[in-house]
């Protein structure tokens, strides 16, 4: 059976990298890694948190249509290589995006069974707070980035699901109900749903003896 394709997204800040880290130790997914222009945050390594390159380099893959979203965003841009996660998807493997709400909404319309998970900061307040804390950016960042961030929040009733990043461990736990719940649809489950119809007849034979000699008839 062909893979599931989840996509979490939210406002930058919000931690999404986070709540994927700590998805991904708990459930098994293929984690697609998304290619962006920007440079690398310190602690970020090339082949495992993104693929770094130069708009060069990102344009001449896009002509390619090598891309399954793009997007570009304060500047920079960002996109999922296609042939990664549709291997994975082929192989029956459930596949995590984690990308812009551009990029998110680009999935949606080019691949309509894709579960969108937007992550919500509590207030703009706390994401601007966190913004701050980071230490990443400048105040004229921060504030471009909280002005995108409203838009966003505005458009998450376009998503199939919010989890609000308040308390990490209850958003971890809500994302991860949230994949259970899809996993365990009917349409999911034709492989469960065949086996609970099969007979083991030397099982069968087994137990139509035990209820023969203990009521000296059939089973119902």
């Amino acid at each position: 059976m062909r893979g599931r394709l989840f996509v979490m997204t939210g406002a930058s800040g919000v931690g999404k990298g986070t709540v994927r880290a700590k998805v991904l130790e708990r459930t098994r997914l293929f984690y697609s890694i998304s290619m962006t222009t920007r440079s690398p945050r310190p602690g970020e390594r090339d082949g495992v948190d993104y693929y770094f390159v130069d708009r060069a380099a990102f344009e001449a893959l896009l002509a390619q249509d090598g891309f399954l979203e793009h997007a570009e965003y304060v500047g920079h841009l960002y996109g999922t290589p296609r042939l990664p996660v549709e291997r994975a998807l082929e192989r029956g493997e459930d596949v995590l995006l984690e990308i812009e709400v551009q990029g998110a909404l680009q999935v949606k319309a080019k691949v309509p069974e894709a579960v969108l998970i937007f992550l919500l900061p509590p207030s703009l307040s706390e994401l601007k707070r966190r913004l701050v804390y980071r230490g990443k950016d400048s105040p004229e960042k921060i504030e471009k980035r909280l002005k995108q961030a409203e838009w966003e929040i505005e458009n998450a009733h376009l998503f199939d699901y919010v989890v609000v990043n308040d308390v990490l461990e209850e958003a971890v736990a809500d994302f991860l109900a949230i994949l259970t719940a899809e996993r365990r649809r009917t349409s999911r489950m034709a492989p469960a749903l065949a086996r609970a119809l099969e007979r083991d007849p030397d099982l069968e034979a087994e137990l139509d003896a035990i209820v023969r000699r203990s009521y000296g008839g059939t089973r119902d």
